[in-house]
């Protein structure tokens, strides 16, 4: 099996997580969504799986335009903003992550913690089609389908993950694992159809 250019995996937590933040998360939460909401300029945040449809088109969030034009009229993609949109990208996974209960850990806004979200910067003018950044949108529109119920399946996991965290401690592996493969399929179709960052087709798996 082929790997696919973007690469994202969060450590299983193989230990008792806080069960008191894990009841009050949706609470706890509010001040690290008020700092994402900041940086990406969004005046609200709608939870996502994937970890980028909230911030995606805000003014200053993930930087879309921007790219598209460089790489359609001077086939470069800068350095910085490909570094701003990779740190967005996982500040807001790692949010992501933990209203999905799956670290108690309270997001960092630029330590790793529990995430590993990478892919390599592009040579725009040897690996990036110039045209191809026009319809990647359209493109990609099969898997906004897909994501759509794979994201209303991973809000019920976390409903039953909560429950059990409550009463074991304890994230089941199989529940966790299916999150994160939704959350890195997401993160895929974001890097490919918004970031631009690839023009390799996502995959239609939840596996790495």
């Amino acid at each position: 099996m082929d790997e696919y250019p973007v690469q994202l995996a969060v450590e299983y937590p193989d230990r008792d997580l806080d069960r008191l933040t894990t009841l009050l998360r949706l609470f706890t939460a509010i001040p690290i969504l008020i700092v994402l909401a900041s940086v990406s300029g969004s005046s609200s945040w709608q939870w996502s799986a994937n970890g980028a449809k909230g911030a995606a088109f805000a003014a200053g969030g993930l930087l879309f335009f921007g790219p598209l034009l460089m790489i359609l009229f001077r086939q470069k993609y800068p350095r910085w903003w490909f570094d701003w949109n990779q740190q967005l990208l996982r500040f807001s996974t790692r949010v992501s992550v933990y209203l999905s209960l799956m670290d108690d850990r309270y997001p960092s806004t630029d330590e790793q913690q529990a995430v590993r979200l990478d892919y390599p910067y592009p040579d725009a003018a040897r690996d990036l089609n110039r045209w191809l950044p026009l319809v990647k949108w359209l493109l990609a529109i099969p898997h906004y389908v897909v994501l759509f119920f794979l994201e209303i399946g991973a809000l019920l996991v976390v409903i039953i993950a909560w429950f059990a965290i409550l009463f074991t401690g304890r994230y089941p592996r199989g529940l966790f694992d299916y999150v994160e493969g939704v959350i890195r399929w997401g993160t895929r179709v974001a890097a490919y159809a918004l970031l631009l960052v690839t023009d390799e087709y996502p995959p239609f798996r939840l596996r790495p």
